[in-house]
């Protein structure tokens, strides 16, 4: 990963116009968010060029509004969840250039902050529009992107004012791209993979790029059966693609090829019907799987011998759960291998970097939250970079 500024690298920015570009693409019921995880990132950067007397005008989109204004999807429906986090009044700018803009950018004062109204109202946002970078730029001296959950998508506000203004990587973007690269980028080996979750399909390219840069790859979830069935094993009625079959064998043979291991389960949680506690529960070698059950988790042993994986491992990096963890008891494995590594890294020996909806639902779920190195909140970019994809909004900044 190449180098980028960080707000260390500012000089004096007392009056300076700072915009920056944050994630308030926040959850909402009636009206307020039910979730400011993503305004609290932000906080420090936010806080931090208003301390030092910057005027800071956040950037955000909220919603697919498709070019064109909408009074529901405007900014202004999360301005009140910005300030409680924040602590501050905050001011509400309804355009993002012009002289509406520039006229609300003169009223504010030294360390005050505004808000822009959803960037994407305007078609030059999702189009990466240069001139409307330039217009949105005329008001401001420097650019900071705070939204990695943006960063896959190269957009006016995310890649294209990193071209016009001295750019820079906010306090939220730069612990997660340096917890990217101890993960992937130039990790202490040896390295494990987690990934798990209910298709192969979804995570093809994930696995292609992991197999040629880990040590491990552990396989759970719905996508271990398939890669079960890909070696003969039957798995009766169990959630497969077994139209991938000839892909999961290729994925193995080049793990083969290039040093890494692939960890599937050998022993298996069954039911014949998909609910909590089932009657028809029981744990059994994945080669006794009957006609009428499916497999929804790993088994112990196996999860066991996972964790001595982990144990022999300086690095992980995790994507989706082992089993149908919402479901008790399907969560068995999905908590013990989480608590394990959450284990590991609290002893110094591994550096844990997780990521995606579903596993930071997971590892909440097993109460590892704050145990564990990193956990990203984002979720395409999150996927992109495990894919091995250059993010636009990053390679941005680093030019």
């Amino acid at each position: 990963m190449a180098g980028f500024k960080t707000l260390d690298d500012l000089g004096d920015v007392t009056g300076k116009v700072a915009l920056v570009r944050v994630d308030l693409n926040l959850p909402m019921k009636d009206g307020s968010a039910t979730d400011v995880t993503r305004v609290e990132a932000a906080k420090p950067t936010i806080l931090e060029l208003s301390e030092k007397g910057a005027k800071v005008i956040l950037l955000a989109h909220f919603g697919r509004p498709k070019g064109a204004r909408s009074s529901v999807l405007s900014t202004s429906m999360v301005q009140g969840d910005v300030e409680r986090v924040l602590g501050k009044e905050i001011m509400f700018i309804p355009e993002v250039a012009g002289p509406v803009a520039a006229q609300a950018i003169g009223i504010l004062s030294a360390g005050d902050i505004g808000l822009m109204d959803n960037v994407r109202f305007w078609p030059g946002e999702e189009a990466n529009d240069a001139e409307f970078a330039k217009a949105i730029a005329a008001n401001a001296d420097f650019y900071v992107n705070d939204a990695f959950s943006a960063a896959h998508r190269a957009h006016a506000t995310t890649e294209g004012l990193a071209h016009v203004l001295p750019a820079y990587a906010g306090r939220a973007m730069e612990k997660e791209l340096k917890a990217l690269d101890a993960a992937l980028g130039t990790p202490q080996p040896p390295v494990a993979a987690v990934v798990g979750g209910a298709k192969v399909s979804t995570k093809l390219a994930v696995l292609e790029n992991l197999v040629g840069k880990v040590q491990h790859l552990i396989i759970g979830g719905g996508m271990a059966n398939t890669f079960l069935a890909a070696k003969g094993v039957d798995v009766g009625k169990s959630l497969c693609e077994h139209d991938l079959t000839d892909t999961a064998n290729a994925i193995m043979a080049r793990a083969d090829e290039s040093g890494c291991t692939v960890h599937l389960p050998y022993d298996v949680v069954v039911a014949k019907e998909f609910a909590a506690n089932p009657p028809s529960l029981r744990t059994c070698n994945v080669h006794e799987v009957a006609a009428d059950e499916m497999i929804l988790d790993v088994g112990p042993l196996a999860t066991e011998a996972l964790g001595d994986v982990l144990k022999t491992c300086a690095t992980l990096v995790w994507n989706g759960p082992m089993g149908a963890f919402e479901t008790p008891p399907f969560d068995a494995a999905t908590v013990a291998l989480a608590r394990m590594a959450a284990a590991l890294t609290q002893e110094g020996s591994l550096i844990s970097v997780a990521g995606g909806g579903d596993t930071v639902a997971a590892l909440a779920h097993a109460g590892v939250t704050d145990d564990v190195t990193y956990i990203s909140t984002a979720g395409g970019a999150f996927l992109e970079w495990m894919e091995g994809k250059e993010l636009p909004g990053v390679a941005a900044l680093s030019k």
